[in-house]
């Protein structure tokens, strides 16, 4: 019988959900710009429902980047995503 293996559980930034690591998607906001994350640093994540309704997640974003740049964090939110579904 194969043995279950522990699954990291993470917190979705907007919802609050609970879901595996591999589920969410990971960022971090480094000098008040949204980045993917790159293993340095603090980080946070967004569950894929989320991603999808801009307004939560734009507000999470300010709070979390602590700045009002509403239209860049869409954006590069948009390019990260985008990016993370080709790979």
């Amino acid at each position: 019988m194969a043995k279950n293996f522990h699954q990291p559980q993470r917190m979705c930034l907007s919802c609050r959900g609970r879901a595996s690591q591999s589920e969410l998607v990971r960022m971090s906001c480094v000098d008040g710009k949204l980045r993917s994350f790159h293993g340095v640093g603090r980080s946070f994540y967004f569950c894929r429902n989320c991603v999808e309704d801009e307004k939560r997640v734009v507000k999470a974003l300010m709070r979390q980047c602590r700045n009002n740049r509403k239209e860049e964090h869409l954006n590069k939110l948009k390019e990260i995503i985008t990016d993370d579904r080709k790979s």
